[in-house]
């Protein structure tokens, strides 16, 4: 029997909130075309090895009175969200003087891996769109001799969001400045000595929170002086298959993903115990023993922890990791810092 022909293959079926978002930006997306709203790109942090690069964006709709060099001095969370995709956007990536054509997804995206002559260290690729000013896009290349990389989580490890607490970490994230934002104590200096112990190591920052607030959590970074890195962020619209995307098979999927890509890395995992980060380190340090240098997890304090549905955790080495794993935990920079000292992790 023949193969089917192409254009007679079954198409998945959206889901019917993906429909229903989609109808709604194909009306809004016509109106705002006609009073002159045009594409923009806004370029993600990427990272990649010597040969390839992922390269990660998003092609938005904004007023061409609008669309200017620099930022706000003042940017309130809901305004992240405001936007509004250009979906199926043909975007060119150019690497050296090589293009290549990639489409963005329904909702803007452009998740991509290239290939081109990189070197280690931080390079750049261009990109483009039809109607909007180039841009360009920061990629981290890793050295292939590295053998250490540090993972971090964003909320309540890096950043004071109070997660555990719905009602406050919505007004953190939409309603409050962000640079009212606070840094949780002693991660930064955690995060420099960890990278000045460990030259050429990458620090990639993996979250559940939505792409949205990207630049709001760079400037975060910078301005706190967190080691500059990648961010690993996902997206909270309708899937193709459901209402909401899981935040626990993001961190999953990346993971796995790193692993791949990176096959001779061993990563120090940083989290926190006030969601799912102990979990899914377990997980992946089981199924991936090689890959884990170790784990270190900042302690909530009490009343966090007790709103986060879970009891608090002993300080020190924890039991919570599998067998041969160095599993730690403290409620700052400071005291991770100390017992990693102690396991000989720096």
């Amino acid at each position: 029997m023949p193969p089917t022909p192409p254009d007679q293959l079954a198409v998945p079926q959206l889901h019917r909130a993906a429909r229903i978002e989609d109808a709604v930006h194909g009306l809004v997306e016509r109106r705002l075309r006609r009073t002159g709203w045009q594409p923009n790109i806004i370029a993600y942090a990427g990272y990649g090895a010597p040969g390839w690069a992922r390269v990660l964006c998003r092609v938005l709709l904004g007023r061409p009175d609008t669309r200017r060099r620099g930022r706000l001095d003042k940017v309130r969370g809901w305004r992240s969200f405001a936007t509004l995709p250009a979906k199926h956007a043909r975007v060119t990536i150019e690497v050296n003087g090589v293009r290549h054509e990639v489409t963005a997804d329904r909702s803007g995206f452009v998740d991509t891996v290239v290939e081109g002559d990189f070197t280690p260290g931080w390079g750049c690729v261009r990109l483009s769109v039809a109607d909007a000013e180039p841009v360009e896009a920061l990629v981290r290349i890793l050295d292939p001799n590295v053998r250490f990389g540090i993972l971090s989580d964003i909320d309540d490890t890096v950043m004071v969001t109070a997660l555990p607490r719905p009602l406050l970490a919505a007004w953190n994230t939409f309603v409050l400045d962000e640079h009212a934002r606070t840094a949780v104590p002693g991660m930064a200096v955690l995060y420099e000595r960890l990278a000045t112990a460990h030259p050429g190591a990458p620090v990639f920052y993996l979250s559940t929170g939505a792409w949205n607030v990207a630049p709001t959590l760079t400037r975060f970074l910078s301005r706190h002086l967190y080691p500059a890195g990648p961010l690993l962020l996902t997206d909270w619209g309708p899937t193709a298959d459901s209402w909401f995307r899981s935040g626990r098979e993001h961190k999953r999927a990346t993971l796995a993903r790193l692993a791949r890509e990176f096959p001779e890395v061993r990563w120090l995992l940083i989290g926190d115990d006030g969601q799912h980060d102990q979990e899914i380190y377990r997980e992946f340090a089981a199924a991936h023993p090689d890959n884990v240098a170790g784990v270190a997890i900042r302690r909530l304090s009490p009343t966090q922890s007790v709103l986060a549905g879970s009891l608090p955790a002993p300080a020190g080495r924890s039991s919570s990791g599998p067998v041969g794993q160095k599993w730690l935990s403290a409620p700052d920079g400071a005291g991770l810092w100390k017992l990693l000292r102690e396991a000989d992790l720096v």
